[in-house]
């Protein structure tokens, strides 16, 4: 099992950026998840992106750990974004088919997606 490490930062326009670094996974995903409902239910922010540059490995609790947090989003009136997943997680997210939930497009670029 990998390891990850999680930091969340705040931009200068206000929106809540959480950097995620290694493999998402059984060991994992647990901290994330705490990561992104924690800050959307302390903080409320409008916009809260999650950045996947250095995501190496993502399984499906991982993808698990995203939809949770995309969800909790909605709740609250937050806009969720991924930024910048790497060609695996991309791959990860057309397989299952949630891609397009997370406004993705097609293949991947480097760009911030927004659903």
């Amino acid at each position: 099992m990998g390891e990850a490490v999680m930091t969340t930062r705040r931009q200068a326009d206000g929106a809540i950026v959480v950097d995620v670094r290694g493999s998402l996974d059984a060991a994992t995903v647990d901290a994330l998840r705490q990561s992104l409902l924690g800050t959307l239910q302390r903080e409320r922010p409008a916009v809260l992106v999650v950045d996947l540059t250095f995501v190496v490995f993502m399984d499906s609790l991982g993808i698990g750990a995203l939809v949770s947090g995309y969800n909790a989003a909605r709740e609250v009136g937050c806009r969720f974004v991924l930024r910048n997943p790497s060609e695996f997680v991309h791959r990860q997210l057309r397989v299952t088919g949630l891609s397009e939930m997370f406004g993705l497009p097609p293949s991947t670029s480097p760009q911030t997606f927004t659903p």
